[in-house]
């Protein structure tokens, strides 16, 4: 019997299962998240816009699942959560037994209970789907556990195994290196996660604003990872200020790379140089990480006050939705294709029309103009239409011969895609390389072509989601632990 259906059969598991029928179980609808009112919250830049469930609202929503034989929102999730088992303790009020059920698997629950894109992952392969009804909030549930423990005090530490001295490093302090941490960490590892910049937590901290992401909540997980005994090193950029043969020197036995893709991608196009013209990598981490909004920061941000956003993934909404609260008149979106095709998640899109930001479909800029000054003054937007798909299955964008049109805009943020961090790759020998400028990876353990150096997150995968990030550090812990093991 696996582990799943033991927990499944336990008496008190059996009893709440048969105390509803599942018809009655599926007659209750889904719950909807609290939110901050649009007006207010599109004026404030620290106040999270859901403001997450409340205990009974979680009881309720938690009697939907129906505890499946064969749950497959298991399969759905990039790091195997075993999410029946932490739903049905909130069910039967039992909060802090449902988060350390999550800690087993996650050392992000609050984290990833915010910024998952759970339609696309556990909640699309709910049962509820095939009955054409909503699926489980298995995302609120999440968040909603999380945040119970925390606020608790009582917060719980993973079983962890007895030390085996066996040093390991970290590259980069996002969710792929914080994962990896945790499950080295709990393996018994001696782990030293090294962090470029002066804040740990990544992208979680410079990429997400606080209105979807807060950074006390990000602190506390960061937290959970030291009293687990991961060490942290912040302003030391492995490839300068460290080499792979000083962490030799030191006694490391493996090194986990997750450096991320932190080099903006631009569309080489006319007036990108003008002033006003900048990547959402920067804009973001100006007003993230430095505090930028604030009139008193060191580190300052262009405030405009006609924005175009040019993009349609979750960084352009973070970036559109930065803007309005930092008092633009207009922020839009512009973007090549149709809403339809638009990576963003739906919530996201929804957040961000209730702000008041403005949607320009299948347009894509062809030039930015510009002042005497060279500071950026209209965008001329070619006007395009969808035509066949593509390799990925999304129709591609065409532009339709002569038509174009002019808009007014005083800042430009470009959001189509960044590019991994090439210090690493460029600074050690032996690394193999894709023509993507990613690492090549085994897939299945993580490995690189040097077998003590694994890697995970953007910098194998281009740009994409936490979780998947995540997912990449749990199975590169996996493959690290294996393979130091029979070095041995």
């Amino acid at each position: 019997m696996d582990k799943y259906s033991e927990e499944r059969t336990q008496s008190w598991r059996v009893e709440l299962r048969n105390s509803m029928k599942p018809k009655d179980r599926m007659e209750i609808p889904r719950v909807k998240m609290p939110e901050l009112d649009p007006e207010y919250r599109c004026h404030t830049m620290k106040e999270e816009v859901n403001l997450g469930l409340t205990p009974q609202m979680a009881m309720t929503e938690a009697k939907r699942c129906l505890d499946c034989a064969k749950p497959t929102c298991i399969e759905g999730c990039p790091v195997n959560i075993d999410i029946p088992t932490f739903i049905k303790n909130i069910e039967r009020g039992n909060f802090l037994e449902a988060t350390k059920t999550l800690k087993k698997s996650s050392m992000l629950p609050a984290v990833c209970g915010r910024v998952c894109p759970q339609e696309k992952q556990c909640e699309a392969q709910c049962i509820y789907l095939k009955t054409k009804k909503e699926a489980v909030a298995i995302g609120y549930l999440e968040r909603f556990a999380a945040d119970y423990e925390r606020e608790s005090g009582n917060i719980s530490v993973p079983e962890k195994s007895s030390a085996n001295h066996i040093k390991v490093a970290v590259v980069g302090s996002g969710p792929a290196g914080l994962s990896f941490a945790g499950d080295m960490a709990k393996m018994g590892y001696e782990v030293v996660v090294f962090e470029a910049l002066h804040e740990i937590g990544g992208v979680l901290k410079y990429g997400i604003p606080e209105f979807r992401l807060p950074n006390s909540v990000v602190d506390v997980e960061v937290q959970n990872l030291k009293t687990l005994g991961v060490q942290f090193v912040t302003n030391c950029i492995v490839g300068k200020t460290l080499t792979l043969k000083d962490l030799e020197n030191e006694g490391y036995k493996g090194l986990f790379i997750g450096s991320g893709a932190g080099l903006p991608r631009f569309m080489n196009i006319k007036g990108e140089n003008l002033v006003g013209v900048m990547s959402a990598n920067e804009y973001l981490t100006r007003v993230n990480l430095m505090d930028a909004a604030n009139p008193d920061a060191d580190t300052p941000v262009l405030k405009g006050k006609k924005v175009a956003v040019i993009g349609g993934g979750n960084t352009a909404m973070d970036a559109v939705r930065t803007a309005k609260r930092l008092g633009a008149e207009t922020a839009m979106i512009v973007y090549r294709r149709t809403e339809q095709e638009m990576p963003a998640r739906i919530e996201e899109v929804k957040h961000a029309k209730e702000e008041g930001v403005e949607f320009m479909m299948l347009r894509s800029p062809k030039e930015y103009l510009g002042d005497e000054k060279g500071r950026v003054t209209h965008m001329l937007l070619q006007v395009m239409e969808l035509g066949e798909p593509d390799d990925s299955g999304r129709r591609s964008p065409v532009p339709m011969p002569g038509k174009t049109e002019l808009i007014e805009v005083d800042e430009v943020i470009v959001s189509i895609g960044v590019s991994p961090n090439p210090l690493i790759p460029q600074s050690v020998k032996g690394l193999e390389v894709t023509k993507w400028g990613t690492l090549a990876v085994n897939n299945e353990t993580m490995q690189t072509t040097i077998p003590n150096i694994v890697a995970g997150g953007d910098i194998i995968r281009g740009g994409a989601t936490v979780i998947l990030a995540m997912g990449d550090g749990r199975r590169a812990a996996k493959g690290m632990d294996e393979w130091l093991k029979n070095q041995q």
